[in-house]
């Protein structure tokens, strides 16, 4: 009898644990400016001014080029 109750306080607990967890949404990042207008810091690329949206998207061109291409890498 003893073992019956504990088990059955068992699966009560377990059951109602499930109840108090919170609804998990996919918010994702937020930003309120464009991406290359920069963070102020003094650490960004070379090629990179911040805040110049042309030098942004060469950065971008030359990092895709040089680090992601399969093709430039075996050759």
């Amino acid at each position: 009898m003893m073992l019956r109750s504990m088990l059955l306080i068992g699966a009560s607990v377990l059951t109602l644990a499930a109840c108090g967890e919170k609804p998990q949404t996919a918010g994702g990042a937020k930003q309120d400016s464009s991406p290359y207008t920069g963070t102020g810091k003094p650490y960004v690329e070379s090629t990179w001014k911040q805040g110049d949206k042309t030098s942004w998207e060469s950065a971008l061109r030359a990092r895709t080029q040089n680090g992601q291409n399969d093709y430039t890498k075996t050759n």
